[in-house]
């Protein structure tokens, strides 16, 4: 069953979001770009004259209840973003009473899930080590199906509108979609369209497909990168992982990021991508500072030559040409991960030459998913959110789905299509 297809007059609908928005220190919402993204969902419902249950998490309260990340904070910026009035269930798991009241067109926020450790699913206080542990995490298991079945009361359909949790299987992420049959869940719109350009990138491509891969560790990154060999024709590797892949090849990078325990993977890498006739793209020059900061002295030398006292922060102009040239020819192009340290204004060209370059390329036609925290802060960043295909949601979610892993919160509903 599809939201398009389904009519929700006269239902009770339990929608999980990821409304776990950043607040500041008076609990004023700082970007408020997750609940504008629910909105199609969520106004969908009260339009075919449904009511509406919304219920998410917010922080890591770890199972206890913590006024800092209450979602009551965050009500009156929900009922504005919907235009209508919001009530709040102080407690998500005895909020039955107040469900059943809803009339249609009412919409009801449940208190953040996570302050009940049924929500995550682990045992509390007890470590992995300890011998009862095994006990303890069958019995969380039981509790957390009865908490996902007092959540599944309140309504006559599940909708999964959060691919940001979509990789963990949560009580309301996962486990309550066995409490409502087929024809009774469903993705929200926003989920549909992740799971869409997911799919793009890994079943539908056009190529030629070029993956940029950036960020600090090469090992964070290692299972994407093995799911990709087989699919891209250009693999442009970026970052602070550049210089793990120098010294890999015996180049000297001063004080530059580097996982010393993975050179050897580093260098299998390499060898792969010959085996697989990937092109591999590696920075060859790079904007080095003598200390990490926006107002350091810089140089622009070659990645293999970095002075003793400097280290890396961006990609010399070298190297963004080549990564400029590649991109823009592509017709699949996912790039997760910054060229450098764009946090900092007089290190983000490395990371704006690979942004434009991508928008040239959709602006020619090609599909660009730009995912993982640090791209979509760094595309904000640019003002360039607009010009790419499709921004991602999900950071974990969006890397395990690359990696080729099942997410539960959509194989919940699609039976692990």
């Amino acid at each position: 069953m599809t939201i398009d297809q389904y009519n929700f007059a006269g239902k009770k609908a339990i929608v999980r979001v990821d409304f776990n928005v950043p607040l500041d220190e008076n609990g004023n919402i700082t970007d408020d770009t997750r609940i504008r993204g629910a909105l199609p969902t969520l106004k969908k419902i009260l339009a075919d004259g449904g009511s509406l249950i919304i219920m998410s998490h917010m922080g890591k309260p770890k199972g206890k209840v913590n006024p800092k990340f209450s979602l009551g904070q965050i009500k009156d910026a929900v009922a504005k973003a919907l235009d209508t009035e919001v009530e709040f269930a102080e407690d998500c798991a005895k909020a039955a009473d107040q469900a059943k009241a809803l009339k249609p067109g009412g919409v009801l926020l449940l208190e953040n899930l996570r302050f009940y450790p049924e929500e995550e699913g682990k045992p509390v206080g007890i470590d992995k080590e300890d011998p009862g542990y095994d006990a303890a995490k069958k019995e969380m298991k039981e509790r957390q199906k009865e908490f996902a079945k007092t959540l599944a009361s309140y309504a006559d359909v599940y909708v999964n509108d959060a691919f940001g949790t979509a990789h963990r299987r949560h009580a309301s992420t996962a486990v309550i979609a066995d409490y409502f049959d087929a024809d009774n869940k469903m993705l929200g719109y926003l989920m549909e369209k992740e799971v869409k350009a997911v799919d793009n990138i890994l079943k539908d491509i056009k190529r030629p497909f070029t993956a940029i891969m950036g960020g600090s560790k090469v090992s964070t990154k290692i299972g994407i990168i093995e799911n990709l060999m087989d699919k891209v024709d250009n693999l442009i590797l970026c970052g602070g992982m550049t210089y793990t892949f120098a010294k890999a090849m015996g180049g000297n990078i001063g004080l530059s990021l580097c996982e010393l325990d993975k050179l050897d993977l580093a260098l299998d890498i390499m060898k792969k991508a010959k085996e697989k006739g990937v092109n591999l793209v590696l920075g060859t020059d790079c904007v080095a500072g003598d200390a990490f900061s926006n107002d350091c002295n810089t140089m622009v030398c070659s990645v293999m030559e970095i002075p003793e006292g400097w280290e890396g922060l961006d990609a010399g102009p070298k190297t963004r040409n080549v990564f400029a040239d590649t991109i823009r020819p592509s017709k699949t192009i996912l790039w997760n991960g910054p060229a450098g340290v764009f946090e900092f204004d007089n290190f983000t060209a490395g990371s704006r030459a690979i942004a434009d370059a991508i928008v040239e390329a959709t602006e020619n036609g090609a599909f660009s998913l730009v995912g993982g925290g640090d791209s979509v802060a760094c595309i904000n960043k640019f003002g360039l959110a607009d010009k790419v295909s499709y921004v991602s949601t999900g950071g974990g979610a969006l890397l395990e789905a690359i990696e080729g892993k099942e997410l539960p919160g959509v194989a919940a509903i699609q039976g692990g299509k």
